[in-house]
């Protein structure tokens, strides 16, 4: 890759912030020419691959995410979701793996969920809890990352 036009010469590969979540590992990949949020097995018995190039939504605090499936050789089954590609906007190596990081911690925080992704509020003296409001659909990551409000013209 590293001719390739689509490469930010001034970045390299590295692993950020990869933590358990679910069973699974959780973390960032940066790449010259991609930012990722990558899901792995921790737990063989617990992990649900999926066909390269299909799509899972998973839910977080901060809302739900489109996992896209894939498959190396060497690492076996992962799924990813795109935060940036190409990596034009970033300087230097720090300035992404703050980026990374920053991601990271967004995503578990239930304050930047959309309202329409929210659970209705359970009657007083209920004993079941509610069933999840429906989801409209997947937060756009530019507009997560960026704090974006909801728009009706953006696509997801």
């Amino acid at each position: 890759m590293r001719d390739m036009p689509m490469v930010n010469p001034a970045l390299s590969v590295e692993a950020v912030g990869f933590r358990h979540w679910n069973d699974h590992w959780l973390g960032v990949l940066i790449t010259p020419w991609f930012m990722n949020l990558m899901l792995m097995p921790r737990v063989g018995a617990k992990w649900q691959p999926i066909g390269e190039r299909e799509t899972r939504h998973y839910v977080f605090p901060a809302g739900v995410f489109e996992f896209i499936g894939s498959r190396d050789p060497a690492l076996g089954d992962y799924q990813a979701c795109s935060l940036f590609s190409p990596m034009f906007e970033f300087a230097d190596q720090a300035g992404a793996r703050d980026t990374a990081a920053a991601a990271l911690d967004a995503l578990f925080d239930a304050a930047l969920r959309r309202a329409d992704e929210l659970p209705a509020p359970q009657p007083a003296g209920a004993h079941a809890p509610a069933p999840p409001a429906p989801v409209a659909r997947p937060v756009s990551k530019r507009d997560f990352l960026f704090g974006l409000p909801p728009r009706a013209d953006r696509g997801p």
